[in-house]
């Protein structure tokens, strides 16, 4: 693009920085209704421009064999009419939710009289690095200024034509109800230098957040000089307990793994415990290789499942994104469990079991960002869980945690009211 080719990328994504800084401090002041009437009135603007949206959204699908994409790739850039649909309504469902912007989560009076008070407040500019699915450009934009900060948008060159529709959308309603300029801005090159230009941007930038594959989320935590909001993988377990109810068991497998392939929060490994291993594994197995689903495990799982190949030591802490799943007979909860915390990513985990104190066990051991108890992975999700929509899950443990929504895309700080008060 022109920005790449003039020689002056490094300026251009300095002006942007620079543009948000301000925004971020002029957003700090702007009130939840103002904010609240952009996201209400771009989900009405987006309604009405469904096939400007879907003439951008066109040009990336045919552009998408290009790029090496798979049909079920592709696919999930497609903007249909119940998609826009369902982009506008999470607009709305994020501009419902309470703005964390202010919250005063304590407060106390101190002995001297001192009022002392811990207040939540933005982070500031977010740099939000992402791939593929156009709906991710919306999302993020909402939550980012619904909780009081400026948004860079990196997205993907797979899907750069409707996110451009999209923002313009976004920017005009911007414009017109007072949203400080540069409030959400999108990365105007495709140049993959870009990225790097922007992570050394530690004074003008206070977070990066990259969601996509494994390869750009560790490229950016590495070349960060700013914190960096994160997942790397999703090797999700499943792991059924003796006194686990076999039909819900099955179930709750099925679903974690085959309701979708390439999600983060699918169901990656199975652990079944041996007492009710015979029993189940076999019917699972037929389930799972009706479903399409290859099976690699150990030899216990090889000789019940006549489908099932021997697992390598590397099937064990994959994230397949794919029809496949490993799979391994353990004679204990204490298995399961150093099994999960050797092998997995600390993202999602759940049990399947009728015994209270081994479900209490195996979540007070399990070190992930979520852990289920009779519920499929799938789950892990911010709708699912109440914060609306999400900008991704955390497998960190400073400064957020599993889903991160409005909340956590917020920090606080200490106010205190005195009169007068010295100290001696």
């Amino acid at each position: 693009m022109a920005v790449a080719e003039s020689g002056k990328l490094a300026e251009y994504c300095a002006e942007v920085a620079r543009k948000a800084k301000r925004a971020a401090g002029a957003l700090q002041c702007v009130g939840g209704h103002q904010k609240n009437l952009w996201i209400r009135s771009s989900a009405a603007l987006i309604r009405r421009q469904v096939r400007d949206l879907q003439l951008a959204n066109q040009k990336d699908l045919e552009a998408a064999s290009g790029y090496g994409l798979t049909d079920a790739q592709t696919d999930r850039l497609r903007l249909t009419d119940e998609r826009i649909e369902d982009l506008a309504r999470g607009l709305e469902e994020i501009a419902s939710l309470p703005d964390p912007v202010g919250e005063v989560m304590e407060s106390s009076v101190r002995p001297n009289g001192l009022e002392v008070t811990k207040v939540r407040v933005p982070l500031g500019v977010v740099f939000f690095v992402y791939e593929s699915r156009p709906n991710v450009t919306a999302d993020a934009a909402a939550i980012c200024v619904k909780s009081g900060n400026a948004v860079i948008l990196r997205g993907g060159k797979e899907a750069v034509h409707s996110s451009h529709a999209i923002v313009n959308i976004l920017s005009t309603v911007a414009q017109s109800v007072g949203l400080p300029e540069g409030s959400v801005q999108l990365v105007s090159t495709t140049d993959r230098d870009a990225v790097g230009h922007f992570l050394r941007m530690r004074e003008n930038i206070d977070v990066a957040i990259p969601r996509g594959g494994e390869g750009l989320i560790r490229r950016v935590a590495q070349e960060a000089t700013m914190p960096v909001i994160k997942h790397f993988s999703g090797n999700c377990h499943v792991y059924i307990d003796a006194q686990a109810d076999p039909d819900m068991a099955e179930q709750i497998v099925v679903n974690s793994k085959c309701q979708r392939y390439g999600v983060c929060n699918a169901c990656e490994s199975l652990l079944v415990h041996a007492d009710l291993a015979a029993e189940l594994l076999p019917q699972i197995g037929t389930v799972l290789t009706e479903e399409g689903v290859e099976l690699r495990g150990d030899e216990r799982t090889v000789e019940l499942i006549n489908s099932a190949t021997v697992a390598s030591e590397d099937d064990y802490s994959t994230e397949y994104l794919a029809p496949i799943i490993s799979v391994k007979v353990v004679d204990s909860l204490d298995e399961a469990v150093r099994h999960i915390n050797l092998y997995g990513s600390g993202h999602t985990d759940t049990i399947v079991t009728r015994d209270l104190q081994t479900a209490r066990e195996f979540v007070a051991r399990v070190d992930s960002s979520a852990v289920m108890v009779n519920a499929s992975t799938r789950f892990n999700d911010g709708s699912q869980f109440g914060l609306g929509a999400e900008i991704g899950i955390s497998t960190d443990k400073f400064h957020a945690r599993g889903p991160c929504g409005l909340k956590e895309l917020t920090s606080y700080k200490y106010v205190v009211y005195g009169s007068g008060h010295i100290r001696e």
